[in-house]
């Protein structure tokens, strides 16, 4: 028994050339299926159905947003819950996954299963998420809508005058546009500036 895991370790220390080379090509393919199907399970999560998978979401903000121009508009463009809520590139998206662990946790514990504990939790929610979209500078929302690209010749007289000033103000987004998709919540007892 000893002799045999002497010829292991020994076989270990120095593999062969066709040992290392199979050792080589399967790591490599092991990591190309690793990372594909990784990415697949990303994606599967970046849809709206899987958003609206669990009655909380399909009952409470996903009617809420049905109501709104993101989900029907003249264009027939529609912004999905993850066009909003998941950011686009990969270093700040899998930070997003990560943070939203804490909602899986909230959905396996039955923290937010009825409208009203949902009730009771939406000035939070909403304030978490409006501070993530103040800290990225509105990304998401300026992934379709950038002042760059915004004619304010075209657009109401009000509209052109505020987007004009939120240019000059270093504005972003989400400081003027809170509820734009969903409800806003009781906000009487608002202490943050959110």
């Amino acid at each position: 028994m000893k002799e045999r895991l002497l010829r292991i370790w020994r076989w270990w220390r120095r593999p062969s050339r066709l040992a290392l080379g199979t050792l080589l090509i399967l790591g490599f393919a092991g990591g190309i299926i690793f990372w594909g199907g990784f990415n697949t399970a990303m994606e599967m999560t970046n849809r709206e159905q899987f958003c609206i998978g669990c009655h909380e979401m399909r009952n409470n903000v996903y009617q809420e947003y049905m109501q709104t121009v993101h989900y029907n508009n003249r264009s027939g463009v529609r912004a999905t819950c993850p066009d909003c809520h998941v950011p686009h590139e990969w270093g700040p998206k899998m930070l997003r996954k990560l943070q939203a662990s804490k909602e899986v946790y909230a959905k396996i514990f039955g923290l937010i299963d009825t409208p009203q504990k949902f009730e009771e939790t939406r000035i939070e929610l909403a304030q978490n998420e409006w501070r993530r979209m103040k800290n990225n500078n509105s990304q998401e929302c300026r992934n379709c809508h950038n002042f760059e690209y915004m004619d304010f010749t075209a657009q109401k007289t009000v509209a052109a005058k505020m987007h004009s000033k939120a240019v000059e103000d270093g504005q972003t987004c989400i400081d003027c546009h809170k509820g734009i998709a969903h409800h806003l919540p009781d906000m009487s007892e608002q202490k943050n500036g959110f």
